[in-house]
């Protein structure tokens, strides 16, 4: 059965570390006969919340910017990738942001199947532990979450260290295997 897969891809550096294991991810979940869409959360205008609630009276967010369209797909999809570099061990400003402004609807971001990526110049997997707590700290609020698989790419500082890891292998088969 193929299935819809969404892809967020919070690193500011396109071809970066952590953008280029989504690619990986993206390959293997098309081969095996599924769709899939990758957002670049860079080239997106998400703003911050502001704490106004305004959504628990309308059923959705009063700011008028990109996040509604990121929503709807994040509602219509049934596997959900969240992928970001890992700074000073957490994940970066764009997901922590694209997480926050869920808040308008996410009661209806539900059975998803959730993918982690994370990416760090560290090469101890448990440095990015606060990183994939943060994304269960999320997918704990959504109803039938399933946590299906990370993926660690470790000891990439530049641009392109995770080429040839073994992390790159990883995500083309997780992806396959959705």
């Amino acid at each position: 059965m193929s299935k819809k897969v969404l892809v967020l891809s919070g690193s500011p550096r396109r071809g970066g570390n952590s953008d280029l294991l989504c690619d990986q991810f993206m390959i293997g979940a098309k081969e095996a006969g599924h769709q899939a869409e990758k957002i670049f959360l860079r080239d997106k205008k998400i703003n911050y919340c502001v704490g106004c609630y305004a959504c628990k009276g309308r059923g959705n967010c009063a700011q008028q910017d990109d996040m509604a369209e990121v929503l709807e797909k994040m509602i219509a999809v049934d596997s959900i990738v969240m992928a970001t570099p890992v700074y000073f061990y957490t994940m970066d400003a764009q997901m922590k942001t694209l997480i926050d402004r869920t808040v308008s609807r996410y009661t209806e971001i539900r059975n998803k199947e959730m993918y982690f990526i994370v990416s760090a110049a560290d090469t101890r997997k448990q440095a990015m532990e606060r990183t994939i707590e943060g994304f269960r700290g999320f997918t704990s609020c959504l109803s039938e979450a399933k946590e299906k698989g990370i993926i660690y790419g470790t000891g990439a500082w530049d641009v392109g260290d995770v080429k040839g890891q073994p992390a790159m292998k990883q995500a083309y088969e997780m992806g396959k295997n959705v």
